[in-house]
């Protein structure tokens, strides 16, 4: 089954918001990646350049930032309230709003790789990656900076 449909039958609300991936990968980076320099965010492979895929989650990855990592991050993201949220990819710009999304749980992801979560003001995040068992997931939260 797909995310949205396990989603809706969740009753959360699912509103596609199609081409909004630039701009929330780019509100993300802004909020979770802001005390790096550019020069910082080159040598962690942050963006997709020189036939390199970067990653926004490689802020984690080359722990410059905290976080909580695999099943702590689980269980932060399921403990954590969730009211309205921005689901979007790393390599598309296919993105969701959830609303009523107190339901929504780590397991929801399982399928899913290269997702980000993050609620409405961008105060904590959780990602799942395509490496996840050696590299995630993680969950932060934005006033942990560093």
């Amino acid at each position: 089954m797909d995310l949205v449909s396990l989603l809706r039958m969740k009753k959360v609300r699912v509103i596609e918001i199609p081409k909004w991936g630039t701009y929330l990968r780019k509100q993300w980076e802004d909020n979770f990646v802001n005390h790096l320099s550019d020069k910082e965010k080159k040598s962690i492979y942050l963006y997709d350049e020189d036939g390199c895929c970067g990653y926004l989650w490689h802020v984690f990855s080359y722990e410059r930032r905290k976080y909580l990592k695999e099943e702590q991050a689980d269980i932060a993201f399921n403990e954590q309230s969730k009211q309205s949220c921005y689901v979007f990819y790393q390599h598309t710009d296919d993105a969701f709003i959830l609303e009523n999304a107190s339901p929504l749980t780590a397991e929801d992801f399982v399928n899913d790789e290269d997702v980000y979560v993050v609620d409405k003001e961008f105060n904590w995040t959780y990602v799942r990656t395509h490496e996840t068992g050696w590299c995630g997931p993680y969950f932060s939260r934005k006033d942990k900076t560093n």
